[in-house]
């Protein structure tokens, strides 16, 4: 696996809760940011990757929150492939204030969605390895 990407975020007082925590929902716009940002640092678009006729589909996530973020924090998202044999990758994310300090990690199952037939492509590495610029961000 590799976590070589990641992206800065600053917490808007907007997205945070009554306590002045960020909302746990907000963890998840985070990660999806930073995965996204990937996929373009790496040469893919969504356009691209409709048109080539896939989708990316999360299958499972957990979020596992060390410490809080308040409004005006600054952190770091990284973002790392985990690959494995089969339909399904991992995406191991972490998220860490200016300091260090690990707010959250983030662990995902996704895949690719054939859109044509709805279901799981065999092998999804195969496609990010085709379709990527830079397929070393993947781990590839």
């Amino acid at each position: 696996m590799t976590e070589a990407f990641s992206v800065p975020v600053t917490v808007r007082g907007y997205e945070t809760d009554v306590q002045g925590h960020l909302n746990q929902s907000v963890y998840l716009n985070y990660a999806e940011h930073a995965r996204w940002s990937l996929l373009k640092a790496a040469g893919i678009s969504q356009s691209g990757l409709i048109g080539s006729g896939v989708g990316p589909v999360t299958l499972e996530t957990t979020i596992r929150y060390r410490r809080e973020l308040v409004a005006g924090d600054e952190a770091e998202v990284t973002c790392g492939f985990a690959w494995g044999e089969g339909k399904t990758f991992r995406i191991e994310q972490t998220i860490r204030k200016a300091d260090g300090t690990v707010a959250a990690e983030i662990t995902a199952v996704g895949g690719l969605m054939d859109l044509k037939e709805r279901r799981l492509v065999a092998d999804p590495r195969e496609y990010f390895r085709e379709l990527a610029a830079d397929p070393g961000l993947f781990g590839l």
